[in-house]
């Protein structure tokens, strides 16, 4: 009787190894890339300058005028959630130049023949700039509730904040090394993601409702992952309408589906 109850434990275990290799290995390369952090620090300050700036200037200036309608919520707490996803999204969508980078360096060449599954190589990118979207966030968040922006204290929707700003930075992590995968020179890469930066800003809910938006424009809306990730973050800080399950169902398969994609594409930056 012993033989048929230790077959379906070995078979069990040779899943489940694959399935543990990919977590670890996939740690790993986050732990790699967060060590660069240790060595570049005021680049967290740098970046928190941008997001900062569309806060106090543009968030104070629209607020005073009332030009966008944003109902019973003031205008720069309907702008801080937004803000917080701009800025995951520009930690984020030049991380293809890196990798092409670190492929003209011979460092990718390295990381390839390794044991380690380009999944996890993708994967551990992606969280990396998830957990330095969440420093960066950190800075935007405090100076928001020094502007008096009235945000949630609760600690499990907090959480949820985290998890929708790794999510969101993960995508679109991928979705830069999706498109370092396929041009191929940092020049090209770097021309892309700043004529993609913007419009997917724009063409989300960041700076103004949906309701006021042209009707072309809500079409892009729906179809921007970043309008989710913004919905999504409204809906947990300030307490504004939100479809949770939809935003958090979007952004996650959305994420799988962008890693697998430039898992797919990885090899293509080694030939």
């Amino acid at each position: 009787m012993s033989v048929p109850l230790a077959a379906p434990h070995a078979g069990s275990a040779r899943f489940a190894n694959p399935v543990r290799v990919l977590f670890s290995r996939t740690g790993a390369m986050c732990l790699v890339e967060l060590q660069k952090l240790r060595r570049d620090r005021t680049e967290l300050i740098t970046r928190a300058i941008q997001p900062a700036l569309w806060l106090v200037i543009f968030g104070e200036t629209f607020t005073r005028i009332r030009a966008i309608p944003t109902g019973h919520t003031p205008y720069l707490d309907f702008l801080a959630p937004g803000i917080l996803a701009q800025s995951a999204l520009f930690v984020s969508i030049f991380y293809g130049i890196q990798i092409i980078w670190e492929r003209d360096a011979g460092v990718l060449a390295k990381l390839i023949v390794t044991p380690t599954p380009r999944a996890a190589l993708v994967t551990g990118k992606a969280f990396a700039a998830g957990v330095r979207a969440l420093f960066q966030a950190f800075v935007v968040v405090i100076l928001a509730a020094i502007l008096g922006v009235g945000m949630t204290a609760n600690p499990l929707k907090l959480l949820g904040t985290a998890v929708v700003l790794l999510l969101g930075s993960a995508f679109f992590c991928c979705l830069s090394i999706t498109i370092a995968g396929l041009v191929l020179k940092r020049e090209r890469m770097m021309g892309i993601g700043q004529a993609i930066m913007m419009p997917l800003f724009f063409a989300s809910n960041a700076l103004y409702p949906v309701a006021i938006m042209p009707g072309w424009l809500r079409v892009l809306n729906h179809i921007n992952p970043l309008s989710y990730e913004v919905e999504a973050l409204r809906g947990l800080l300030i307490g504004a309408p939100a479809r949770l399950g939809l935003d958090f169902g979007i952004l996650i398969c959305a994420t799988v589906v962008a890693i697998s994609v430039a898992s797919g594409l990885l090899g293509r930056l080694t030939r």
